[in-house]
């Protein structure tokens, strides 16, 4: 639509229930003014055009710490704050995307090539996106876009992912009249991430953030996942997921981060496989003596442990949602904080024994809630953001007292909304 015709859009009613669902619990009128306003500023840096506004949530990650890369099981979820942005098609191969926390972002598509210097951007996620899909026969061309992020950087819940399946979706929206399901969505963006932006990440985070809802994934063939989708919500059951940023410095930890997949390749090469997901769990504990004299390496046996124990139970988790069993999922919830705890051990980083926020925000979760919601590191792990499901009738102390240890800022109220990335109008 062009800009009075959008304007008017969202001043009526029939874009009511699709924000209902992007903010279940929000504030309806404010999300319009923030449409209203985010199209004005396209309006004003681009003219008049036929716009777009596209969705794009974080994500959650429910259970299954660091199972994807061993081709295991997860459950994630895509949540009620989002990356919204407006475009408009442009005639030539030109790109600018405008983040007004980033300096402008230019690309010329008549460029596909991977640049080196342009590695760890967001103009590299662009033209790996764009190159990615020229690549598979789809059509790309350029766009003017804005965007108002509320999936800050280092939250936790995936920001690069957000923005790279939103820019997979403006090309959808654009060039290709939507022809490019949610799962190819998220491969493209994790082609762009691994290739152009030089970070080797799994697919979890694309997965969630493009089919949306709460999906639970076997990555037993990564490059064709079988995904699953839940009708299901922590609020049905009188809970509320939050999650908290305990603050950690992410500086100086890549070491811990590519230490865990190092550590666990050698358990996979003394056992001659791939991936953990190539031999059972019995295999494992059968030769276990073995493998710990083979490896000389007890953490590295440890990960394997968390693993086999966690991929296990991602599946119960499931059976938990499926049957309606809200308690027996929270207890297995915690029972992954403790293994990624115990045996995953990336929980705080072991360079740095005094920096321990997460396990700070864990140890004061176990002591505010009791037998009462789950807890536990949320993503990665070694610094940043732990997930707690917290009773309605503990949130308002729940909240007050971790407040006081990390700030008012730190907590975050999250709600699962029932779609991925997807463009409004």
């Amino acid at each position: 639509m062009y800009y009075n015709d959008l304007k008017n859009y969202l001043d009526g009613q029939e874009i009511n229930e699709v924000l209902r669902k992007i903010k279940p619990k929000g504030d309806l009128e404010k999300e319009k003014q923030r449409y209203h306003k985010l199209l004005d500023e396209a309006y004003e840096k681009f003219g008049d055009g036929d716009y777009h506004f596209i969705s794009s949530p974080g994500r959650s990650e429910i259970g299954g710490n660091h199972t994807d890369h061993q081709h295991g099981h997860i459950i994630a979820a895509s949540l009620d704050i989002d990356n919204l942005c407006v475009v408009k098609k442009e005639d030539d191969y030109s790109c600018l995307f405008i983040d007004p926390t980033f300096p402008e972002c230019f690309v010329d598509l008549k460029c596909l090539d991977i640049i080196e210097t342009e590695k760890n951007s967001s103009a590299s996620l662009i033209r790996g996106i764009a190159a990615r899909l020229n690549e598979l026969g789809y059509q790309i061309g350029g766009f003017k876009a804005i965007s108002d992020s509320e999936v800050l950087i280092g939250s936790g819940i995936s920001s690069s992912a957000c923005f790279e399946v939103m820019i997979a979706e403006i090309f959808n929206c654009l060039y290709n009249e939507y022809r490019i399901n949610e799962i190819n969505r998220a491969l493209i963006s994790q082609y762009a991430e691994n290739n152009y932006f030089g970070k080797p990440c799994g697919l979890m985070d694309q997965l969630a953030i493009s089919v949306g809802g709460l999906i639970a994934v076997d990555f037993k063939n990564p490059n064709e996942p079988i995904v699953d989708t839940y009708d299901f919500s922590f609020n049905d059951y009188g809970y509320q997921l939050l999650l908290i940023n305990t603050k950690g410095n992410h500086a100086g930890l890549t070491d811990e981060y590519s230490a865990v997949t190092k550590e666990i390749k050698e358990v996979c090469s003394v056992m001659g496989v791939e991936v953990l997901r190539d031999k059972s769990k019995n295999y494992f504990f059968e030769n276990l003596k073995e493998i710990i004299e083979a490896t000389n390496n007890d953490r590295a046996v440890l990960r394997a442990f968390h693993f086999y124990n966690e991929d296990n139970r991602v599946v119960k988790e499931i059976d938990a949602i499926i049957s309606k069993d809200i308690d027996r999922l929270l207890e297995l919830m915690k029972q992954s904080g403790r293994s990624s705890y115990m045996y995953l051990q990336n929980v705080y980083p072991s360079s740095q024994p005094n920096n321990q926020p997460c396990a700070i925000g864990l140890a004061l979760s176990d002591y505010l809630l009791l037998d009462s919601g789950a807890y536990r590191i949320h993503g990665g792990g070694f610094a940043g953001t732990i997930q707690a499901v917290v009773p309605n009738n503990l949130l308002d102390s729940y909240k007050r007292s971790m407040s006081l240890i990390f700030g008012d800022d730190a907590i975050l109220e999250v709600n699962i909304r029932p779609f991925g990335t997807k463009t409004i109008v």
